[in-house]
Protein backbone atom coordinates (compact mmCIF):
# COMPACT_ATOMS: atom_id res chain seq x y z
CA UNK A 1 0.00 0.00 0.00
CA UNK A 2 1.41 3.31 -0.87
CA UNK A 3 1.31 6.11 1.80
CA UNK A 4 1.78 9.50 0.98
CA UNK A 5 2.22 12.08 4.39
CA UNK A 6 1.16 15.72 3.55
CA UNK A 7 0.25 18.49 6.52
CA UNK A 8 -3.49 17.77 7.34
CA UNK A 9 -5.99 20.59 5.77
CA UNK A 10 -9.32 21.59 7.37
CA UNK A 11 -11.53 19.81 5.39
CA UNK A 12 -9.13 16.57 6.61
CA UNK A 13 -10.10 17.38 10.22
CA UNK A 14 -13.37 15.32 10.36
CA UNK A 15 -11.95 12.48 9.17
CA UNK A 16 -9.24 12.67 11.25
CA UNK A 17 -10.95 13.09 14.61
CA UNK A 18 -13.33 10.07 13.56
CA UNK A 19 -9.85 7.56 13.24
CA UNK A 20 -8.28 9.05 17.13
CA UNK A 21 -12.09 8.37 18.58
CA UNK A 22 -12.07 5.17 16.80
CA UNK A 23 -9.03 3.96 17.15
CA UNK A 24 -8.61 5.02 20.65
CA UNK A 25 -11.46 3.53 21.83
CA UNK A 26 -10.78 0.25 20.26
CA UNK A 27 -7.38 0.02 21.49
CA UNK A 28 -8.91 0.53 25.05
CA UNK A 29 -12.03 -1.64 24.59
CA UNK A 30 -14.91 1.31 24.85
CA UNK A 31 -18.46 -0.76 23.66
CA UNK A 32 -19.16 2.58 21.42
CA UNK A 33 -15.57 3.31 20.17
CA UNK A 34 -16.58 6.69 18.41
CA UNK A 35 -17.33 7.72 21.63
CA UNK A 36 -13.95 7.90 22.97
CA UNK A 37 -13.62 11.37 24.97
CA UNK A 38 -16.98 12.31 24.39
CA UNK A 39 -17.18 16.10 23.92
CA UNK A 40 -13.40 17.09 24.50
CA UNK A 41 -11.65 18.23 21.53
CA UNK A 42 -7.97 17.43 20.36
CA UNK A 43 -8.12 16.68 16.82
CA UNK A 44 -9.55 20.78 15.46
CA UNK A 45 -7.82 22.34 18.64
CA UNK A 46 -4.27 21.44 17.96
CA UNK A 47 -4.66 21.93 14.15
CA UNK A 48 -5.87 25.56 14.82
CA UNK A 49 -2.66 26.00 17.17
CA UNK A 50 -0.61 25.35 14.53
CA UNK A 51 -1.68 23.73 11.14
CA UNK A 52 2.01 23.57 9.87
CA UNK A 53 2.31 20.71 12.25
CA UNK A 54 -0.22 18.16 12.07
CA UNK A 55 0.58 15.38 9.24
CA UNK A 56 -1.61 12.85 7.66
CA UNK A 57 -0.84 9.79 5.76
CA UNK A 58 -2.80 9.08 2.90
CA UNK A 59 -3.72 6.29 1.22
CA UNK A 60 -4.89 7.52 -2.94
CA UNK A 61 -7.35 10.16 -1.45
CA UNK A 62 -8.41 8.47 2.31
CA UNK A 63 -6.64 9.97 5.43
CA UNK A 64 -5.27 6.45 6.85
CA UNK A 65 -3.76 8.25 10.38
CA UNK A 66 -2.53 11.34 11.60
CA UNK A 67 -0.20 12.66 14.11
CA UNK A 68 -0.05 16.71 15.95
CA UNK A 69 3.36 18.05 16.76
CA UNK A 70 3.59 20.79 19.72
CA UNK A 71 6.35 23.10 19.52
CA UNK A 72 7.31 24.36 22.83
CA UNK A 73 10.45 25.66 22.37
CA UNK A 74 13.46 23.66 22.91
CA UNK A 75 10.50 20.68 23.88
CA UNK A 76 8.60 19.54 20.95
CA UNK A 77 5.69 16.84 21.76
CA UNK A 78 3.82 14.56 19.84
CA UNK A 79 0.31 13.00 20.37
CA UNK A 80 -2.20 12.39 19.35
CA UNK A 81 -0.50 10.03 16.96
CA UNK A 82 -3.68 7.45 15.72
CA UNK A 83 -4.18 4.85 12.64
CA UNK A 84 -7.57 3.68 11.27
CA UNK A 85 -8.12 0.67 13.16
CA UNK A 86 -8.54 -1.88 10.28
CA UNK A 87 -5.19 -0.55 8.81
CA UNK A 88 -2.79 -1.27 12.15
CA UNK A 89 -0.20 -3.40 12.04
CA UNK A 90 0.99 -2.15 7.83
CA UNK A 91 3.86 0.05 8.91
CA UNK A 92 1.74 3.75 8.74
CA UNK A 93 2.58 4.88 11.89
CA UNK A 94 6.57 4.60 10.38
CA UNK A 95 6.04 7.13 8.00
CA UNK A 96 3.84 9.49 10.65
CA UNK A 97 6.75 9.24 12.55
CA UNK A 98 9.41 9.91 10.03
CA UNK A 99 7.52 13.00 9.30
CA UNK A 100 7.34 13.47 13.24
CA UNK A 101 11.03 13.19 13.65
CA UNK A 102 12.22 15.24 10.82
CA UNK A 103 10.04 18.02 11.97
CA UNK A 104 11.41 18.25 15.46
CA UNK A 105 14.99 18.27 13.45
CA UNK A 106 14.57 21.44 11.58
CA UNK A 107 13.01 22.72 14.85
CA UNK A 108 15.90 22.33 16.47
CA UNK A 109 13.89 20.49 19.51
CA UNK A 110 16.53 20.21 22.13
CA UNK A 111 14.14 17.12 23.49
CA UNK A 112 11.35 15.61 21.87
CA UNK A 113 8.78 13.34 23.55
CA UNK A 114 5.63 11.29 23.72
CA UNK A 115 3.12 9.70 26.58
CA UNK A 116 1.76 6.75 25.72
CA UNK A 117 0.71 3.37 26.95
CA UNK A 118 2.92 1.84 29.76
CA UNK A 119 1.93 -1.65 29.08
CA UNK A 120 2.19 -1.37 25.43
CA UNK A 121 5.72 -2.79 24.15
CA UNK A 122 3.84 -2.16 20.63
CA UNK A 123 3.70 1.53 20.58
CA UNK A 124 6.93 1.59 23.28
CA UNK A 125 9.32 -0.70 20.72
CA UNK A 126 7.83 1.36 17.70
CA UNK A 127 8.56 4.93 19.32
CA UNK A 128 12.60 2.85 20.02
CA UNK A 129 13.32 2.86 16.72
CA UNK A 130 13.05 6.49 16.36
CA UNK A 131 15.19 6.79 19.12
CA UNK A 132 12.73 7.84 22.29
CA UNK A 133 13.40 6.22 25.30
CA UNK A 134 10.97 5.05 28.36
CA UNK A 135 11.86 7.39 31.47
CA UNK A 136 9.47 7.90 34.44
CA UNK A 137 5.69 7.61 34.75
CA UNK A 138 2.93 10.27 34.45
CA UNK A 139 0.08 10.65 36.52
CA UNK A 140 -2.83 11.79 35.28
CA UNK A 141 -4.89 13.47 38.26
CA UNK A 142 -7.98 14.27 39.21
CA UNK A 143 -10.01 16.21 42.12
CA UNK A 144 -13.50 17.39 42.93
CA UNK A 145 -13.52 21.08 42.74
CA UNK A 146 -14.06 23.02 45.89
CA UNK A 147 -13.89 26.95 46.66
CA UNK A 148 -10.39 27.22 47.59
CA UNK A 149 -8.94 29.30 49.67
CA UNK A 150 -7.27 33.14 48.45
CA UNK A 151 -8.60 36.17 47.45
CA UNK A 152 -8.91 36.93 43.84
CA UNK A 153 -6.66 39.66 43.98
CA UNK A 154 -3.99 36.65 44.50
CA UNK A 155 -4.21 36.30 40.47
CA UNK A 156 -5.03 37.76 37.24
CA UNK A 157 -6.15 36.53 33.89
CA UNK A 158 -4.63 36.69 30.66
CA UNK A 159 -7.97 37.62 29.35
CA UNK A 160 -7.55 40.71 32.23
CA UNK A 161 -5.13 42.27 30.24
CA UNK A 162 -5.61 44.98 27.57
CA UNK A 163 -4.46 43.66 24.35
CA UNK A 164 -1.83 45.83 23.22
CA UNK A 165 -0.44 44.56 26.54
CA UNK A 166 -0.68 40.72 26.18
CA UNK A 167 3.02 40.39 24.55
CA UNK A 168 4.31 41.65 27.45
CA UNK A 169 2.95 39.16 29.48
CA UNK A 170 3.98 36.15 27.18
CA UNK A 171 7.61 37.19 27.60
CA UNK A 172 7.22 37.25 31.31
CA UNK A 173 5.54 33.93 30.76
CA UNK A 174 8.82 32.77 28.81
CA UNK A 175 10.54 34.26 31.32
CA UNK A 176 9.12 31.47 34.31
CA UNK A 177 9.68 28.65 31.88
CA UNK A 178 13.30 29.07 30.90
CA UNK A 179 14.07 29.16 34.44
CA UNK A 180 12.44 25.77 34.79
CA UNK A 181 13.90 24.60 31.83
CA UNK A 182 16.66 26.69 29.13
CA UNK A 183 14.43 27.47 26.05
CA UNK A 184 11.15 25.72 27.32
CA UNK A 185 8.68 28.21 25.44
CA UNK A 186 4.58 27.92 25.81
CA UNK A 187 3.81 30.86 23.91
CA UNK A 188 1.76 29.11 20.94
CA UNK A 189 -0.54 26.92 23.57
CA UNK A 190 -1.32 30.15 25.35
CA UNK A 191 -2.39 32.25 22.73
CA UNK A 192 -3.77 29.17 21.36
CA UNK A 193 -6.24 29.11 24.04
CA UNK A 194 -6.51 33.00 23.81
CA UNK A 195 -7.76 33.01 20.25
CA UNK A 196 -10.41 29.77 20.35
CA UNK A 197 -11.25 30.59 23.61
CA UNK A 198 -10.75 27.61 25.54
CA UNK A 199 -10.29 28.45 28.55
CA UNK A 200 -7.95 30.57 30.31
CA UNK A 201 -4.00 31.61 31.49
CA UNK A 202 -3.95 32.27 34.73
CA UNK A 203 -1.33 34.39 36.57
CA UNK A 204 0.13 34.46 40.32
CA UNK A 205 2.21 37.24 41.27
CA UNK A 206 4.97 38.01 43.60
CA UNK A 207 6.30 41.13 44.71
CA UNK A 208 5.22 42.71 41.24
CA UNK A 209 6.85 39.88 39.37
CA UNK A 210 5.31 36.79 37.50
CA UNK A 211 5.91 33.40 39.75
CA UNK A 212 4.26 31.34 37.58
CA UNK A 213 1.27 30.74 35.15
CA UNK A 214 -1.23 27.75 34.28
CA UNK A 215 -2.60 26.93 30.70
CA UNK A 216 -5.93 25.49 31.28
CA UNK A 217 -9.08 24.20 29.04
CA UNK A 218 -12.51 24.11 30.50
CA UNK A 219 -15.61 22.62 28.85
CA UNK A 220 -16.78 21.18 26.16
CA UNK A 221 -15.37 21.56 22.90
CA UNK A 222 -11.59 21.78 24.52
CA UNK A 223 -9.56 19.54 25.52
CA UNK A 224 -11.06 19.15 29.10
CA UNK A 225 -14.53 18.12 27.64
CA UNK A 226 -17.80 19.49 29.73
CA UNK A 227 -17.66 19.79 33.68
CA UNK A 228 -14.01 19.57 33.53
CA UNK A 229 -10.70 22.17 33.77
CA UNK A 230 -7.57 20.86 32.25
CA UNK A 231 -4.33 22.53 33.37
CA UNK A 232 -2.67 21.99 29.97
CA UNK A 233 0.75 23.14 31.72
CA UNK A 234 1.44 25.00 35.22
CA UNK A 235 4.74 25.62 35.92
CA UNK A 236 6.53 28.13 38.60
CA UNK A 237 9.98 29.71 38.96
CA UNK A 238 12.24 27.22 40.25
CA UNK A 239 13.83 28.54 44.17
CA UNK A 240 12.72 29.14 47.78
CA UNK A 241 9.48 30.20 47.20
CA UNK A 242 8.97 27.72 44.62
CA UNK A 243 5.81 25.25 46.67
CA UNK A 244 4.33 28.31 48.05
CA UNK A 245 3.52 29.62 44.43
CA UNK A 246 2.79 26.01 43.16
CA UNK A 247 -0.01 25.94 45.91
CA UNK A 248 -1.43 29.47 45.27
CA UNK A 249 -0.97 28.35 41.34
CA UNK A 250 -3.50 25.31 42.27
CA UNK A 251 -5.72 27.78 44.40
CA UNK A 252 -6.19 30.08 41.23
CA UNK A 253 -6.86 27.29 38.85
CA UNK A 254 -9.40 25.58 41.53
CA UNK A 255 -10.87 29.03 41.73
CA UNK A 256 -11.10 29.51 38.00
CA UNK A 257 -12.87 26.45 37.76
CA UNK A 258 -15.10 26.87 40.08
CA UNK A 259 -16.12 30.10 38.58
CA UNK A 260 -16.48 28.27 34.73
CA UNK A 261 -19.05 25.58 36.32
CA UNK A 262 -16.39 22.56 36.47
CA UNK A 263 -16.89 19.81 39.01
CA UNK A 264 -13.38 18.40 38.08
CA UNK A 265 -10.01 20.10 37.98
CA UNK A 266 -7.70 17.67 36.39
CA UNK A 267 -3.66 17.52 35.18
CA UNK A 268 -0.79 15.32 34.73
CA UNK A 269 2.53 15.34 36.45
CA UNK A 270 5.86 13.78 36.02
CA UNK A 271 6.64 11.53 38.67
CA UNK A 272 10.23 12.67 38.06
CA UNK A 273 8.74 15.86 39.02
CA UNK A 274 9.09 14.24 42.81
CA UNK A 275 7.79 17.18 45.00
CA UNK A 276 5.15 18.60 42.56
CA UNK A 277 3.61 15.03 42.93
CA UNK A 278 3.86 14.61 46.41
CA UNK A 279 2.15 17.75 46.51
CA UNK A 280 -0.78 17.03 44.60
CA UNK A 281 -1.40 13.81 46.44
CA UNK A 282 -1.47 16.27 49.42
CA UNK A 283 -4.04 18.81 48.08
CA UNK A 284 -6.07 15.55 47.42
CA UNK A 285 -5.51 15.10 43.87
CA UNK A 286 -5.95 11.02 42.93
CA UNK A 287 -4.46 9.04 39.63
CA UNK A 288 -6.87 8.07 36.71
CA UNK A 289 -4.29 6.53 35.06
CA UNK A 290 -0.64 6.26 34.53
CA UNK A 291 1.35 6.70 31.03
CA UNK A 292 5.21 6.70 29.93
CA UNK A 293 7.08 9.51 28.76
CA UNK A 294 9.53 8.73 26.20
CA UNK A 295 12.05 11.51 25.69
CA UNK A 296 14.68 11.63 22.66
CA UNK A 297 17.21 11.99 23.45
CA UNK A 298 16.76 10.18 26.52
CA UNK A 299 17.76 12.34 29.16
CA UNK A 300 15.53 13.95 32.24
CA UNK A 301 14.40 17.62 30.82
CA UNK A 302 12.78 19.64 33.61
CA UNK A 303 11.97 16.11 34.85
CA UNK A 304 13.52 16.96 37.68
CA UNK A 305 12.70 16.44 42.05
CA UNK A 306 12.16 19.84 42.56
CA UNK A 307 10.23 21.21 39.80
CA UNK A 308 6.63 22.18 40.00
CA UNK A 309 5.44 22.10 36.70
CA UNK A 310 2.37 20.16 35.56
CA UNK A 311 1.92 18.71 31.87
CA UNK A 312 0.75 15.15 30.61
CA UNK A 313 2.36 15.93 26.64
CA UNK A 314 -0.80 12.99 25.82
Amino acid sequence: MEIVVRRLSESDLAVADNIFRVAFGTFLRVPDPATFMGDAEYVRTRWRADPSAAFGAFAGDELAGSVFLANWGTIGFFGPLTIRPDLWDRGIAKHLMEATVATFDAWGTRVAGLYTFSNSQKHIGLYQRFGFWPRFLTAFMSKDVVRAGGGADTWTRVSEVPPDERERITASCRDVTAAIYEGLDLSTEIRSVAGQHLGETILVWRDGRLAGFAVCHCGAGTEAGSGTCYIKFAGVRPGPHARDDFDRLLDACEQFAAAAGAHQLKAGVSTGRHEAHVRMLERGFRAVTHGVIMHRPNEAAYDRPEIYALDDWR
